[in-house]
């Protein structure tokens, strides 16, 4: 009789976490990079604002396109296939956005090449955790993964201002380029799909049959509608950051600034709150306490006009909003198992590029005319959001904590007979 493999973690997970992590922040700048100088960019290429929007948004309109593709890529071929084929797309149009900075068409249809590389790298977050961390690290392990996409809008966010004012956009942006292709060179050479020895168990459905099993469980459609809300929020509001203060008499370096503490609040929340979730077995206690302590933020920087109040509830914001993203894909993975966990992803992330459409939109749609303030669109997020912390009211605690109690159960010992 066959025994079984043990299971057996490798401290070379961490470099293979690395490695994507670097990629997937290298991504997220590309994604975000003209969101901080909106008005610059604009000046720039003779355009206006919702055309420089556009740049960014062109990622979540892809990422609809073509989500189920990668998400097959990743289940069926596995993440270091996907993520290369990601990593060589952001590359390749990283390099030509730079290239050929000077022409917004030559810049427009790059950023679409760059965004066909995004899903098949930030959807495959719990298919590394999966394959390289065992059960009890695999929140930390996506909080890590997910953590790039936070930093890489945080990157962009503090120095995209900066550099533009030093060298002009046109350097920016094949900097950027070339930190890009360093990242897919890196991954290429150190990801490696298995470990020698599983590092947990890991038996998952095939994608389809996955896909329909997750889309009649009631619990993972809320937490759809959960993504679809506060990821389409963060995708909104990081989008138009400098929009969404400059009536308020903020500067584009402020505006940079901002978006700096949001998303290192979110890096801070995400370790923190993700962590704690890892030790006590918990997720949903950790995911109603984020969809909570954001509304104070989102309500300071609605209306915030002294730049500490702003910039503290920008990281506030940050803090409790981010933190929920590795602990729901997760809790996700957790509640859909056997289904694959990069279909599950997947599908959370397209909800927040299709909420980030429309989001966006109406933002621009709903803006004062003529100082384009943007409060009325602010005050629909802040109802959105106690809209979703009573929705996740709903959800279940996790399977994993019932079966962390019955597996350190103690054991009854019998008492002796009397004789």
């Amino acid at each position: 009789m066959k025994s079984e493999t043990p299971f057996r973690s490798y401290g070379y997970r961490w470099i293979v976490l690395a490695a994507f992590a670097v990629m997937a922040v290298m991504n997220q700048v590309l994604w975000i990079t003209f969101a901080p100088i909106t008005s610059a960019a604009a000046a720039f290429y003779h355009t206006s604002d919702l055309m420089i929007g556009l740049l960014s948004m062109v990622f979540m309109v892809v990422f609809v396109i073509i989500f189920l593709p990668s998400a097959y890529v990743i289940d069926t071929r596995g993440f270091r296939t996907a993520v290369g084929t990601g990593a060589l797309l952001t590359a390749v149009f990283g390099l030509t956005r730079g290239l050929f900075a000077s022409n917004f068409t030559a810049v427009f249809i790059s950023q679409v090449g760059i965004a066909l590389g995004q899903p098949f790298i930030i959807g495959a977050i719990t298919k590394v955790a999966a394959r390289w961390f065992p059960v009890g690290e695999r929140a930390t392990a996506c909080a890590v993964g997910t953590l790039a996409l936070y930093i890489g809008p945080l990157l962009a966010m503090l120095l995209t201002p900066q550099l533009v004012l030093s060298v002009g956009i046109p350097r920016t942006l094949l900097i950027y380029g070339v930190a890009a292709a360093a990242a897919a060179v890196l991954f290429l050479l150190a990801a490696r799909e298995h470990p020698p020895t599983p590092a947990g168990p890991d038996e998952r459905a095939l994608m389809f049959v996955g896909l329909r099993s997750m889309l009649r469980k009631r619990d993972f459609l809320f937490l759809m509608v959960v993504f679809f809300i506060g990821l389409g929020m963060f995708n909104a509001i990081s989008t138009w950051i400098e929009d969404i203060i400059r009536p308020r008499g903020f500067s584009i370096s402020e505006a940079g600034r901002l978006g700096g503490l949001m998303l290192g609040g979110g890096i801070v929340g995400a370790i923190v709150i993700s962590l704690l979730s890892d030790r006590s077995r918990r997720r949903k206690p950790f995911i109603l306490l984020a969809l909570a302590g954001l509304i104070p933020g989102l309500l300071g920087m609605t209306y915030g006009t002294a730049s500490w109040l702003l910039f503290l509830s920008g990281f506030a914001f940050g803090f409790f909003l981010l933190s929920a993203g590795p602990i729901g894909f997760q809790y996700a993975a957790e509640i859909t198992h056997p289904a694959p966990e990069g279909t599950s992803n997947t599908l959370l992330l397209v909800m927040g590029q299709v909420s980030g459409i429309v989001f966006i939109l109406g933002m621009d749609a709903l803006r004062v005319r003529p100082s384009g303030a943007m409060t009325t669109s602010l005050v629909i997020l802040i109802a959105l959001s106690l809209l979703n912390f009573i929705l996740a009211v709903t959800l279940p605690e996790s399977p994993i904590r019932e079966k962390f109690l019955r597996q350190n159960k103690p054991k009854e010992t019998l008492s002796p007979r009397s004789s």
